[in-house]
């Protein structure tokens, strides 16, 4: 595994690909990889000739300056992980390299990003998305993978590869989790052993909505019973729990058989805020 700091350490590298007409994968993470990641990783090292990882823990898509401060930093365990399932290169640029001056360009993805996270945490796609943007254009790769755990950010960045024409096509890996239900998350090492065992009220609450959808529940019955449920867990705080169209994010007032749907999730658990989704009807 060849370990890259710098854009111009890649060129080389990525025209050698290209005069071999080799298909180059790539893997954005922010590092503190689990298996979840490592999904994502498996899946291009299966599907193209060349794999990818980048690191890099972006400071614009925070926007709250103590999380960042706070993420797990675990570089030195991430890169044995890479290297030890095959990866070709890891990317692990520094916040010089990727924002070599401060970013005054404003992303904005319309009505996907000013609800559920866009609402609750203001500016954040702007980062992700001026962040992924830079990745693409640095590794120019021929497909990118990322996770459905994160579905509303997926949804933005089917959008910024739409809009801004990036010849890249995405792969969406479905959300890994662990034996309990618990989606993987980094931040999931930051729970206490009590807030890790109540943090299932999430899986539980979307496989619960799930069932009374189906059973023919009216949705708005069933959000009601789920705020209930998560006011009698005493480390937990909702955020919102919403029946949403997964590619534009517009909110169902009724559930239908016949339309696309998913259930997004948020909460606190103590100070630290997870989030997961079910698609209901793919």
């Amino acid at each position: 595994m060849k370990r890259i700091n710098t854009p111009s350490e890649w060129n080389p590298l990525w025209l050698s690909h290209l005069q071999k007409n080799e298909k180059i994968g790539f893997v954005p993470t922010m590092g503190a990889l689990h298996q979840g990641h490592l999904d994502l990783v498996q899946k291009s090292l299966e599907n193209t000739d060349a794999t990818l990882v980048s690191i890099f823990v972006n400071p614009t898509q925070f926007n709250n300056p103590e999380d960042f401060k706070k993420y797990p930093n675990t570089l030195a365990e991430d890169l044995k992980k890479l290297e030890s399932v095959g990866v070709d290169y890891v990317f692990v640029p520094n916040v010089e390299t990727m924002y070599p001056d401060k970013a005054e360009l404003k992303l904005d993805f319309g009505f996907v990003e000013r609800v559920l996270e866009g609402e609750f945490r203001p500016g954040h796609f702007n980062g992700v998305g001026l962040v992924v943007s830079k990745l693409f254009h640095a590794i120019r790769p021929h497909v990118a993978f990322f996770g459905q755990k994160d579905l509303q950010q997926v949804a933005v960045i089917k959008r910024l590869v739409k809009d801004l024409s990036f010849p890249i096509e995405l792969e969406i890996v479905p959300t890994r989790r662990e034996e309990d239900g618990l989606a993987m998350s980094s931040r999931n090492l930051r729970l206490s052993p009590e807030e890790r065992e109540q943090a299932l009220i999430l899986i539980h609450s979307l496989k619960k909505a799930k069932k009374e959808l189906f059973e023919g529940k009216f949705w708005l019955e069933v959000k009601k019973e789920i705020e209930q449920d998560f006011l009698q867990v005493p480390l937990a705080k909702l955020d919102y729990f919403e029946l949403v169209n997964p590619d534009t994010f517009e909110s169902q007032s009724e559930f239908s058989p016949a339309k696309k749907s998913s259930i997004c999730v948020a909460a606190y658990l103590g100070e630290i805020r997870l989030i997961d989704n079910l698609p209901i009807i793919p």
